[in-house]
């Protein structure tokens, strides 16, 4: 069997005024992938910089975490999409082998779990919400994941199956949940979490964090209602 050519990847950037964190994300995208920027209304020049910086520039203008990451995934023409935050908290370079994860057929969905490497990456509001969900996620499940984050990769037909309809901070869960009731395997590896550039739009205050948990809650209500299989 042949299998697809190294470069056939897609990344997924949601983007909302990162205009600061931009340059250092996208020199780390690996060789030959292509960088799609889902510019969500930013203010500061951000869809000009990652255009300039090479980027495929994708303009959604429904305010949402969901909503710019499904207008990335809905843009994307790779076999593979990769999933990863603007703010320079994650290197996107770490997701070669979870490509390679995914190519191989080990896996259908692989995650990272956000390791901190200083004291002030990941607030306590953020970890107590990040671990109050994989709770609920494994009793909903049964998956024994630690975290929900951003970084992830995936083929992208099976993800468009998925039918998935969160459009806020709910979406990474759905993706997740969505893909359990599908029967897919899906790995979990650890990665390094940097601080983040900027002010955060989600977990960066109590409130944030506590309404993306009420966005995710919902999610984990959902009667199971795809069949399938990624493979």
């Amino acid at each position: 069997m042949t299998l697809p050519p190294p470069q056939d990847v897609d990344v997924v950037l949601p983007c909302l005024n990162e205009a600061e964190a931009l340059p250092w994300v996208l020199a780390r995208i690996p060789n030959g992938w292509r960088a799609l920027v889902v510019d969500n209304g930013s203010t500061d020049g951000s869809a000009d910089i990652a255009r300039a910086l090479g980027a495929t520039v994708v303009h959604e203008p429904r305010r949402g975490f969901g909503a710019a990451c499904h207008a990335g995934l809905a843009a994307a023409r790779a076999d593979i999409v990769c999933f990863c935050d603007c703010d320079a908290s994650l290197d996107p370079s770490l997701l070669a082998p979870f490509v390679d994860e995914i190519r191989s057929g080990e896996a259908d969905l692989v995650l990272g779990r956000r390791r901190p490497r200083t004291r002030g990456a990941w607030p306590a509001h953020a970890r107590a919400g990040n671990l109050a969900l994989a709770r609920m996620l494994r009793h909903r499940t049964g998956l024994r994941l630690h975290d929900l984050g951003p970084l992830r990769a995936a083929r992208r037909e099976p993800l468009l199956a998925l039918g998935l309809t969160d459009r806020r901070s709910g979406y990474p869960l759905q993706m997740v949940v969505r893909a359990a009731d599908a029967g897919w395997r899906i790995a979990e590896h650890d990665v390094p979490y940097l601080p983040r550039t900027g002010v955060s739009k989600v977990t960066g205050t109590w409130r944030g964090t506590w309404q993306a948990v009420r966005d995710m809650s919902r999610v984990l209500q959902e009667v199971p209602v795809h069949e399938g299989s990624a493979r």
